[in-house]
């Protein structure tokens, strides 16, 4: 598993010669509508197992969540389950709010 920080995945956002990741933001929908990376989508931890068919296995997944602890559980569950390219986001949205988009709203 990787660890990616907000700036370095702001980078790979913007580096148009790069295929861009599946932002998995596996946060609660009123946390998503609080404040979401633009395209991520949204994936609630406990519903991770019963939709991990819904994700391609072999697609550059970065996991989301609000400091980087639930997307860390969810990144090294989706690499036991034969999940490759998988990273996380450390510092999650809050990080991201922080050090890339600061009008972005705090929780």
């Amino acid at each position: 598993m990787q660890h990616l920080t907000a700036p370095d995945l702001a980078a790979w956002l913007a580096d148009g010669d790069r295929p861009r990741p599946t932002l998995l933001d596996v946060r609660e929908p009123w946390e998503y509508e609080t404040c979401h990376i633009e395209g991520a989508a949204l994936m609630p931890m406990q519903t991770i197992p019963a939709r991990i068919d819904d994700l391609d296995e072999d697609a550059e997944i970065v996991c989301i969540c609000h400091h980087g602890a639930r997307s860390l559980q969810v990144a090294a569950f989706l690499e036991r389950h034969g999940f490759a390219k998988v990273s996380n986001l450390t510092g999650g949205i809050h990080a991201w709010a922080l050090q890339v988009d600061p009008a972005m709203p705090k929780y």
